[in-house]
């Protein structure tokens, strides 16, 4: 079957209140926080909860990778501080869910290298007992075997095939959103979720009560859904629906379950799009299911229709290819002490951002407020803006990536 990156967090670590400062993972200074009352409070749940308040902060592991471990990536999280208070507000970090799974790793594999333990743990503990041939997190291993290949629109909309380079950038955080797999493995994974933690022998794989405790309210991202231990419970059409997602540039993965229905589902899609399909999907299901009032065929031709007026109205207001004269002001290098280099190059009008570890074209925008913007628009990279400004004399250019800012200063 052809395989696609999915999101699901690991059912392997048995004691999820273990506190992380406790543990003997904090003896290579890899659990702690840039606060020392969160790395005081912060125990194993809430690495997986989206509650301890943790910003997101992608961008550090989206942009600088290509000589990081998950011994470096766990170090970043000595920089991170949070913005609320743990249970206050749902915030999801891709960084403290890999340090769950490589607290779990490291718990079975205390020798071992944190992403080979991580590996290992995952492959004797989690894929073989429950049958999952293809799951894996080699990336190598994945694209040398039958795969699906990532699509994404272009600037002006239109569906290509994405590069896989930025791809790369999960490896060293691979708990998170690292597995590669087929909607025949991840099924098996659901169908135990169903059989509250046996096999299909009905030999025991999990504790009941440990598998349940994983469901429980953590955080509220919205009014009908609640925020477990890697699981999202969504009761917003009467009966519980539980599911995870996972996103990649153009990969979208989630699988679903209803417990009280012994009914469960799996969607892998290979397009940037796939994850407004994602929840419709699962609409669609119920409907069939349950008789229930036909919305999803409209739900979807009107997200279909929403994200293309999006793309056409951003692409109105971008200058392809960017303005010379915002080009022309531009330094030849930029460099970040957090995300790394950007070389400035040229190739006849086309002007190209190299990160390094992966590159785009970039549009220009002369945005209301009288400042330039560039923008990323290759077919499989995330769409980053780049804002032009000055910082310490210096021409600079910023990303402001939610509560963050990123300064990178000609050099």
């Amino acid at each position: 079957m052809p395989q696609v990156r999915s999101g699901y967090e690991d059912a392997g670590v048995r004691n999820w209140y273990l506190p992380v400062h406790a543990s003997a993972f904090a003896t290579r200074n890899l659990a702690k926080l840039g606060d020392s009352e969160a790395t005081r409070l912060v125990q194993m749940k809430h690495l997986v909860c989206a509650c301890t308040g943790m910003p997101e902060q992608n961008q550090e592991w989206l942009m600088e990778f290509a000589h990081a471990t998950a011994e470096t990536e766990m170090q970043v999280l000595s920089a991170m501080r949070p913005t609320t208070k743990i249970g206050e507000a749902y915030q999801y970090s891709n960084m403290l869910a890999a340090a769950a799974g490589f607290v779990g790793g490291y718990a079975a594999y205390p020798k071992r290298e944190l992403g080979a333990a991580y590996d290992e743990a995952m492959r004797t503990r989690v894929f073989e007992p429950l049958g999952m041939k293809s799951t894996t997190f080699d990336y190598d291993r994945a694209l040398r075997s039958n795969h699906a290949t990532p699509h994404s629109e272009d600037v002006d909309g239109k569906v290509q095939v994405g590069t896989t380079a930025g791809n790369r950038a999960v490896v060293p955080i691979r708990p998170a959103a690292g597995a590669w797999s087929n909607a025949h493995d991840v099924a098996l994974y659901v169908q135990m979720e169903l059989a509250n933690g046996k096999l299909p022998n009905g030999q025991r794989y999990v504790s009941e009560k440990n598998l349940l405790a994983r469901r429980e309210r953590q955080s509220t991202p919205e009014p009908d859904l609640a925020y477990g231990m890697g699981l999202e419970t969504n009761t917003r059409y009467g009966t519980p629906l539980i599911h995870h997602g996972g996103s990649m540039f153009g990969l979208r993965s989630d699988m679903f379950w209803l417990p009280e229905h012994d009914i469960g589902g799996v969607i892998l899609t290979n397009a940037d799009s796939g994850r407004g399909v994602r929840d419709i999907y699962q609409r669609k299901v119920l409907e069939v299911l349950f008789d229930g009032k036909p919305e999803a065929d409209e739900d979807l031709a009107t997200y279909a229709k929403n994200r293309k007026d999006h793309i056409a109205k951003e692409r109105m207001r971008l200058v392809v290819p960017a303005a010379e004269d915002a080009v022309t002001a531009l330094a030849k290098r930029y460099v970040s002490p957090v995300l790394g280099e950007i070389s400035v190059e040229r190739k006849g009008r086309t002007t190209i951002f190299d990160f390094g570890e992966w590159k785009s074209t970039v549009a220009s925008r002369k945005n209301d407020d009288g400042s330039i913007s560039f923008f990323t628009i290759d077919a499989g990279v995330d769409n980053d803006e780049l804002v032009v400004a000055q910082r310490d004399g210096k021409r600079a250019l910023l990303i402001n990536d939610r509560q963050m800012e990123y300064v990178f200063l000609e050099k």
